[in-house]
């Protein structure tokens, strides 16, 4: 069977630019099949678009094509790429921190840059342009790679993988009883955060369900909220309205309003500058 193509892109479906991409793919082979990850992540985000790779990829069939368009040096000398996961799969991509999350979970065995000499897609008007390489180059050589019309040896030359574009993953830790980490991705849905604490590290410093934990957020060292939280499996063990701390579907420590938003009830988003930290007692 053919790879199944996955498409992640932040250009909504605002527009006809999703609609064009898949054009171009039918038009290699009309028998691929396209699904979509998501559309709406937000502008320019490198980093939501690493994680949310990181977040589905292993669920789907090994061999699936991921195609990330989050690319905000289109048409810059920035690296137009096809990575190779140890685990099986391939992600088309610039070469831009979007292989972070996926290259630190799965590990990467091969990257590839995109010999745009007969690679890129031409005859349809597009030869003068250069920023739409979500049409033009990634989905165009991603449906070549899954048709059979190209192998991977012909996406084109290998590069080191020690020179794929990383950003800073930031790392949790258990001192002295307390559990530490930052929001690395929100639920924008329900407004949830998500840290990057596992939830082995809450096991390690004795925290269980139904235990109230204090919790502290910082922004950029001022703290901006202390309360004592209810942790327990799921959101129902919480009144309507009450805040808990529970653990995702990644297995991470994330904090939410039960059928609220968290993150628009405190005003409060994702990145470094976010510090969380919980205990049992506060000092």
């Amino acid at each position: 069977m053919k790879p199944i193509l996955v498409f992640q892109t932040d250009f909504t479906y605002k527009e006809s630019s999703v609609c064009a991409m898949y054009g171009v793919v039918k038009s290699v082979d009309r028998e691929l099949e396209i699904m979509d990850g998501t559309h709406e992540i937000p502008q320019y985000d490198i980093w939501s678009a690493s994680y949310r790779l990181f977040q589905s990829m292993r669920f789907w069939p090994r061999g699936t094509i991921f195609v990330s368009v989050v690319d905000p040096g289109v048409g810059t000398p920035r690296r137009a790429s096809i990575a190779k996961t140890a685990d099986g799969y391939f992600v088309v991509t610039p070469d831009n921190g979007a292989l972070t999350h996926v290259k630190q979970s799965s590990g990467i065995l091969e990257v590839r840059e995109i010999d745009e000499s007969v690679n890129r897609l031409r005859g349809k008007n597009t030869e003068e342009t250069n920023v739409f390489h979500g049409r033009d180059l990634f989905g165009y050589c991603a449906a070549k790679l899954a048709s059979g019309s190209i192998t991977y040896e012909q996406v084109g030359p290998a590069y080191p993988v020690d020179e794929i574009v990383t950003l800073p993953i930031h790392q949790p830790k258990l001192e002295n009883g307390k559990v530490s980490g930052i929001f690395e991705i929100g639920d924008p849905n329900f407004g949830n955060l998500w840290t990057n604490i596992p939830l082995s590290l809450f096991a390690e410093a004795g925290f269980a369900y139904g235990d109230f934990l204090h919790l502290t957020i910082r922004r950029k060292g001022k703290v901006v909220l202390a309360e004592k939280i209810l942790f327990h499996k799921s959101f129902g063990y919480a009144q309507k309205g009450e805040v808990i701390i529970y653990n995702n579907e990644l297995m991470k420590i994330s904090l939410a309003v039960s059928q609220g938003s968290f993150s628009e009830r405190y005003n409060m988003s994702f990145g470094p500058e976010w510090e969380v930290e919980f205990e049992e007692k506060p000092v």
